[in-house]
């Protein structure tokens, strides 16, 4: 029996890991993958103590960390979670597990775009992750879809390897923060289309062009999406976990939910603000109230 299962092995739940063994908890670390969405980040200039990192080296350092103090990590991803009077039964392909508290801190994953041929040129020039594939298409021609912060970023990457970058957003003016704007801006391989939505994907044996609603077509060897990700919390729903429209769960500022001793942090709650460093201190909180919680002897 654990004090502490951690499900996720992003930074919210590595730091949450940290904590609980600081305070003496004996914790476990569920996930199919350790790093998180931050791996996919190709630049950080905002986590505090590092003046430029990228997303990689920071979540390595965080693994490295949690691994340091012992705890307990299997890259196990979780299938079901029950609770059965004090205690939390969770479920992997592997094995079945058993703990007093639980902190789900699954994250997110990528919303897709729904257009035709979207599936049929998966991995053929159609991407979800620029940090990944960019190196692939060096001197050729991409577009991002998509008008938020983490959309220009991805197309600032982009410019560093292709010959031209289009930003394609449905909205009239896409929304960066004001220092990765001014670097869009000064860069002469971005140029922003806005007003426009992609109707369908269309290629061979590869990405060729895609359609828009205004009738255009524009020729393209490579179509990032970034329009937004979804929270991964179907694994929690038979919990009673309350969540907002988004199918977010939702949480108070010490991470706690409104099911006794479960907790939720980082991008899979319902903070308005999704950063790396919010994350991590809602993990953080998430340990304490599982601590106080246990040492509460309820």
């Amino acid at each position: 029996m654990y004090d502490l299962i951690i499900i996720g092995g992003g930074v919210a739940g590595l730091s949450a890991g940290i904590y609980a063994k600081r305070f003496g908890l004996n914790t476990l670390i569920l996930s199919d993958f350790f790093g998180g969405t931050i791996t996919k980040t190709h630049l950080m200039e905002n986590y505090p103590g590092f003046k430029s990192i990228s997303g990689y080296e920071l979540a390595e350092n965080i693994i490295d960390h949690a691994k340091s103090v012992g705890t307990e990590m299997k890259s196990e991803g979780a299938t079901e979670i029950k609770k059965s009077q004090d205690k939390f039964i969770i479920k992997t392909s592997q094995n079945t597990y058993e703990s007093r508290t639980v902190l789900l801190a699954t994250g997110t994953h990528h919303r897709k775009l729904g257009v035709k041929g979207e599936e049929e040129f998966a991995n053929k020039g159609v991407s979800y992750c620029a940090t990944c594939d960019g190196p692939f298409f060096r001197n050729k021609v991409v577009a991002v879809v998509g008008g938020s912060d983490s959309a220009v970023k991805e197309s600032i990457m982009l410019a560093g390897f292709a010959s031209k970058v289009y930003i394609i957003y449905r909205g009239e003016n896409v929304r960066p923060e004001p220092c990765t704007k001014k670097q869009m801006e000064e860069n002469s391989k971005i140029e922003v289309i806005t007003k426009t939505n992609i109707t369908e994907i269309l290629g061979d044996t590869k990405l060729r062009k895609v359609k828009f609603d205004t009738g255009k077509e524009l020729e393209l060897d490579g179509l990032f999406i970034e329009i937004g990700r979804i929270a991964t919390t179907d694994i929690v729903k038979s919990l009673g976990a309350e969540m907002n429209e988004k199918g977010e769960v939702k949480i108070d500022r010490m991470s706690k939910t409104n099911v006794e001793g479960f907790y939720a942090a980082g991008d899979v709650t319902d903070s308005d603000w999704k950063q790396a460093i919010t994350g991590v201190a809602e993990g953080v909180k998430a340990a304490y109230s599982a601590y106080n919680y246990l040492k509460s002897g309820k």
